[in-house]
């Protein structure tokens, strides 16, 4: 089995085993998916109803969460965010496990105890909406993965054998080694991935004169071919991306959707959603999600013209299927909803640094937004995570700085939450964080 499993399962099982042929049953922690090294998903849609838990998904995600730390080893300190109820629940429902379970999670206690924190999706609605320009997001965003798997059945003239690709970072080198750089390096990459393949391929075709040359090709084929088979492969994948943004004029979508996101000038961002609701090259869904980037920022601002931005959305004709999320991602994640500050700077301190970081230069005008996932975790590898926001469960906590740390996020994490932990993690040796959440998203 994948997960403990009770003495009533056991005892159906049991009872069913007439021919009495089961040997013996054993228990491998692994109930959840590994997407990265350091990132993990239960492969859960919508497991909230309203802002409640379903009763049958917090079930299901007790049990994906105590079976990664089953496999980890770990005996966590809980903390969760304390402007959600179903972050609470979940804490208290892992709590239970481990407190019936107490035997199988009795590990060997390390000098700091390894913390899980729960945290809700609710809290930041707007990275799940941004497009992305890092490899993996850019992938998940345009085309979806699934289960490290792309469908490129749409793609025009797309061949027979590339109709559908695995994207593994485990035996993908090319894939591992840039998942995580932005869409230009990662054009010139294939070039020169390109360009080694033209140069071993010459070779390997003119001297197959001896039995000796042969030999050597088919014993260096495999990796031959398997060199063509990813060269061919990112070339199709990087080129449909390059396709799409083109097409849906996304440069300029992801421009407005990063001001949105990262600076407070109301009057300059609503006249640049409002020339991008008029442009024929913007579809409808990059269309709906501006305009939902722009009603969770400016909900509460003097000036906000949703209306008028809701009525250019109808004008261009815009289902209602999409207009009427507008407003359910408001309720959804909106300024009554959120624990934390969103979009302004807490004091002056803050301000400043924010200045500095401006002169320093950002080094992409695409990539500007920092999710709050990287605030919150900054926060608590110094040691600064006010309790008040982020209380413990039960009376213990933490003396020392945490090393190993487990975040999960209710509703889903993104590839940009995935890269801002593997930047956390290369940047802050001895810290090792584990991203996890119901689901992995992109905007759809």
């Amino acid at each position: 089995f994948s997960n403990v499993i009770s003495k009533s399962d056991v005892k159906s099982l049991a009872e069913a085993d007439e021919q009495e042929v089961v040997a013996e049953v054993q228990e491998f922690y692994g109930d959840y998916i590994a997407v990265n090294p350091h990132v993990f998903s239960l492969n859960l849609l919508g497991c909230c109803q309203g802002r409640n838990w379903d009763p049958a998904q917090l079930s299901r995600t007790t049990q994906g969460l105590t079976a990664l730390l089953l496999s980890l080893k770990k005996c966590p300190m809980i903390r969760y965010q304390l402007s959600s109820e179903s972050a609470k629940r979940l804490a208290e429902c892992v709590k239970q496990v481990i407190t019936k379970e107490y035997e199988l999670f009795d590990f060997r206690r390390t000098e700091v105890p390894p913390l899980l924190l729960i945290l809700d999706r609710s809290d930041d609605a707007i990275t799940p909406l941004l497009n992305q320009w890092t490899y993996q997001a850019m992938v998940h965003e345009l085309l979806g993965i699934n289960n490290n798997r792309i469908d490129l059945s749409r793609v025009p003239g797309i061949s027979k054998d590339l109709r559908e690709v695995v994207l593994s970072a485990e035996n993908d080198e090319f894939y591992a080694n840039n998942m995580y750089l932005n869409f230009a390096e990662i054009g010139s990459n294939i070039k020169n991935l390109m360009e080694d393949f033209q140069r071993r391929k010459p070779k390997e075709q003119q001297k197959l004169e001896s039995i000796a040359d042969m030999k050597a090709f088919v014993e260096n084929y495999p990796q031959f071919k398997k060199m063509s088979g990813t060269v061919s492969k990112h070339v199709t994948v990087v080129g449909e991306l390059s396709r799409l943004v083109g097409e849906r004029n996304l440069l300029e979508v992801s421009e407005v959707e990063q001001e949105l996101a990262c600076q407070n000038d109301h009057s300059s961002a609503l006249q640049n959603v409002r020339r991008l609701l008029q442009n024929p090259k913007v579809t409808e869904f990059d269309a709906t999600r501006l305009v939902m980037l722009y009603a969770l920022h400016y909900e509460r601002h003097s000036s906000n013209s949703l209306p008028g931005l809701m009525t250019d959305l109808r004008n261009r004709g815009v289902s209602e299927k999409y207009r009427k999320l507008v407003s359910a991602v408001v309720e959804y994640g909106g300024k009554r909803v959120r624990g934390s500050d969103l979009f302004s700077p807490k004091d002056a301190v803050a301000i400043t640094k924010q200045f500095f970081k401006g002169l320093k230069g950002v080094e992409n005008v695409y990539t500007q937004h920092q999710p709050l996932l990287q605030e919150t975790l900054d926060q608590l590898i110094k040691g600064k995570l006010k309790d008040s926001q982020y209380p413990y469960l039960g009376p213990n906590t933490l003396r020392d700085r945490p090393q190993d740390i487990i975040v999960f996020i209710i509703g889903g994490a993104t590839y940009e939450e995935a890269l801002t932990v593997y930047n956390l993690n290369r940047t802050n040796p001895g810290v090792r964080i584990i991203l996890g959440g119901t689901t992995i998203h992109n905007t759809k």
